[in-house]
């Protein structure tokens, strides 16, 4: 097992993305990708609901931290702020995971119902934000539209930091793209 760097979702996950690349996405069962990590079927039922969700590993954990770092954030730090230092905290995580985030990438463009479970993991992290900023103290509409533009933000600095040929880190483009949305709201 030594080709496995990681825990058993990493390894789920290379697995999945090697056959993905190999055969298809649509060719691809859950009991190839289990054997492929050297692991059992109901092993990979135990991280991951189905095959679609081994494309998103983590997320549930992900949404959770920006919560809880949004929620604690310091009471004089602007909404806006606060979200990015959640979101800039965890960012070198996604440094260190740029090939699969460029690989997965790929396979969500190519399929709609990836694209489509992209967007509910996207709403679950407004609904997170969101919840966090009301126990900030920040009411409806602006903590739903706050969270709303943020996890665009997010969203915006992903696909710039997959396609930046420099390999700029995923904090610079966050940063980046917060200092946008700031930008644009003062022409509002």
């Amino acid at each position: 097992m030594g080709r496995w760097p990681g825990g058993t979702q990493e390894r789920l996950q290379e697995a999945a993305i090697e056959l993905f690349t190999e055969r298809g996405y649509e060719r691809t069962t859950v009991a190839e990708i289990a054997t492929r990590a050297g692991l059992t079927e109901r092993t990979f039922y135990n991280h991951f609901a189905d095959k679609r969700e081994v494309l998103f590993p983590g997320q549930d954990v992900f949404v959770a931290g920006i919560r809880e770092a949004v929620t604690a954030a310091p009471p004089e730090q602007s909404p806006l702020d606060a979200v990015l230092a959640a979101f800039t905290a965890g960012s070198d995580w996604f440094d260190r995971h740029r090939e699969a985030a460029l690989r997965r990438r790929q396979f969500l463009d190519a399929h709609a119902d990836l694209r489509e479970r992209e967007r509910a993991k996207a709403a679950a992290l407004g609904e997170a934000i969101a919840d966090a900023l009301h126990a900030r103290g920040l009411p409806d509409p602006a903590a739903t539209l706050t969270a709303a533009v943020c996890v665009a933000a997010h969203q915006l600095a992903a696909a710039r930091w997959l396609a930046d040929p420099e390999q700029g880190t995923f904090g610079h483009h966050l940063r980046a793209g917060f200092e946008d949305l700031r930008r644009t709201a003062r022409t509002w």
